[in-house]
């Protein structure tokens, strides 16, 4: 069983696996003039949520399934088909090497963190694998369960764009956090909606998409000064 405190340090921003350099497409957005203030910046995490949030979700819970209720050689082939469909969701090739790319720096601080535990069945994908799954064997090695890695996952795709939103356009912190605590409820509704999700097979987990998030993120990629990473 897992503690709170183990919930909390996986929704750490701070957890050493590069999150921070991240702004989940919110610095090519405030270029673009459409994320200004306040209310834009509600409105984008909105669309996070129910977008990258709810695919991101339902793929770490969908992981964090497969670790735990299957035998090591489905396991094995349910973590491949979860990523070949992951990367099929994830349309602009610049998210999907920031995904591969956070991945492996997740697993290098899981295997750090949790030496005992297996993170065998991952595949061996160029790049490695995509961040959704990693983080739901690592939710699974801590003893979150399926519903607490959903939550984990929604988690963190507000409050990294939040707090690049604070860096990004100078906005009061407090006032920032307030936003986040406003859109709790819909975070939790999000998760648990991953969570139910997560007992699909791979081919109909969510695909949402933001065609307008692809783009940022293949335009962004090309700048040469830039503060985030995507």
């Amino acid at each position: 069983m897992a503690t709170p405190s183990l919930l909390l340090l996986l929704a750490d921003g701070r957890f050493p696996a590069g999150a921070h350099a991240h702004s989940g497409g919110l610095e090519a957005a405030v270029a673009a003039g459409r994320v200004t203030g306040l209310a834009t910046l509600e409105a984008f995490l909105a669309g996070r949520l129910a977008t990258a949030g709810l695919v991101g979700a339902a793929f770490a819970a969908a992981a964090h399934r497969a670790v735990t209720s299957a035998g090591s050689a489905v396991r094995g082939s349910t973590l491949a088909s979860l990523d070949a469909e992951l990367d099929a969701r994830t349309a602009a090739p610049a998210l999907r090497t920031v995904s591969r790319r956070q991945g492996r720096a997740l697993l290098r601080a899981g295997r750090a963190i949790w030496p005992e535990a297996s993170f065998d069945g991952l595949p061996a994908t160029p790049g490695g694998p995509h961040q959704p799954l990693v983080l739901g064997l690592l939710c699974a090695a801590a003893g979150l369960s399926r519903a607490e890695t959903a939550t984990v996952t929604v988690h963190g795709t507000v409050t990294g764009a939040a707090s690049a939103a604070v860096r990004l356009l100078g906005l009061d912190p407090y006032q920032v956090q307030a936003l986040l605590v406003g859109l709790a409820s819909r975070c939790d509704g999000i998760a648990a909606e991953a969570a139910r999700a997560a007992d699909d097979p791979p081919e109909r987990l969510p695909a949402a998409a933001a065609p307008l998030a692809d783009i940022h993120a293949e335009a962004h990629a090309t700048w040469e000064v830039r503060l985030f990473a995507s």
